[in-house]
């Protein structure tokens, strides 16, 4: 009798513990704790993630990306009409961008790096809102909106977007994609990667490539148009440099980020500079005047102080803002 208690009482041991909860798995953190992780079903792909690779700042993923990214198409190349603010020339950390007036032939190779959570919603240099799933991509030049294939160099793999916005203002950087279109390259998990980008002209087969020569000649029109916006900006940055070295009071002393025909492509750069340089002590405010909308950080008391916050800027970007004084 007491060996079948025994043997019952055993049983029931070993059927308390198969219907138990069976012991978290572990994972290792940065400090090399191991804390238990419980085996979830998650919407994110499976990617890792590096800080300080090709995206910004306290940018990333979202914290629920939708299944399916593998799924979404490419962008489809049309014809459209261009957003005239978007061809107009303009200067950003102190280089100018003359961007392009219609579709034409481009071919380049460089770094692409990606944007994500922090722009995603937020107005693009179009008029519409970023969508961090969807198939697009930001340029410095490129007419808006354009298609372009975009292939990783380390890859092979390819896609096409639709290029909506102004960027990336990084020195070392050719484009930026949205997060989707970075995905689906395999760039996720290093925030950049080197990319061959070549501009499709809808209509034309997709087998013309195009040599990385000079584009097409511009119409008279463009030329004239170009070449006044460019030596009245050019004017207007000399006229300020002049200003604070000629001893102005340091009460007005500024940096100004950007100069724009068009104050909606200032107040642009406004918020992507607001969230991308989010360490900012000093206000940003577009200064309209003369025609061109100039974006300013400051006041300063010094201009020591200035060159002190315009070379982190330079740090952060590889471009330095220009020192004025108002």
């Amino acid at each position: 009798m007491s060996l079948r208690l025994a043997l019952g009482a055993l049983a029931t041991l070993l059927l308390a513990a198969c219907g138990g909860t069976p012991p978290l798995p572990t994972e290792t953190t940065v400090d090399g704790a191991r804390t238990p992780t419980a085996k979830t079903p998650t919407r994110k792909p499976n990617v890792t993630l590096k800080r300080g690779g090709g995206f910004y700042k306290d940018d990333g993923p979202a914290d629920d990306i939708p299944d399916g990214l593998d799924d979404i198409p490419d962008a489809e190349p049309k014809w459209e009409p261009l957003h005239k603010p978007a061809t107009k020339p303009y200067v950003v950390l102190g280089k100018e961008y003359t961007p392009n007036g219609s579709v034409r032939p481009y071919k380049a190779r460089g770094i692409a790096s990606w944007y994500g959570k922090k722009f995603h919603g937020q107005k693009t240099s179009i008029g519409e809102p970023y969508d961090m799933f969807a198939m697009t991509a930001a340029h410095t030049t490129l007419a808006l909106p354009s298609y372009v294939r975009v292939t990783s160099l380390q890859t092979g793999k390819s896609v096409v977007v639709r290029v909506t916005d102004r960027g990336p203002f990084h020195a070392d950087r050719v484009i930026d994609l949205s997060y989707t279109a970075a995905y689906k390259l395999g760039l996720i998990n290093g925030g950049s990667g080197q990319v061959e980008v070549e501009a499709i002209i809808p209509g034309e087969p997709a087998s013309t490539t195009y040599a990385q020569t000079a584009p097409p000649a511009r119409s008279p029109a463009e030329v004239d148009e170009i070449t006044r916006l460019s030596a009245r900006m050019a004017l207007e940055e000399r006229t300020a440099q002049n200003v604070v070295s000629n001893g102005t009071p340091a009460s007005g002393i500024y940096l100004q980020l950007g100069a724009f025909a068009n104050a909606d492509n200032a107040e642009n750069l406004k918020n992507h500079l607001t969230r991308e340089l989010d360490w900012l002590a000093e206000p940003m405010r577009v200064q309209p005047g003369a025609g061109i909308h100039r974006l300013h950080l400051g006041p300063y008391a010094s201009r020591g102080e200035a060159d002190r916050v315009a070379e982190k800027i330079r740090t952060a970007l590889g471009y330095k803002p220009t020192v004025v004084s108002r």
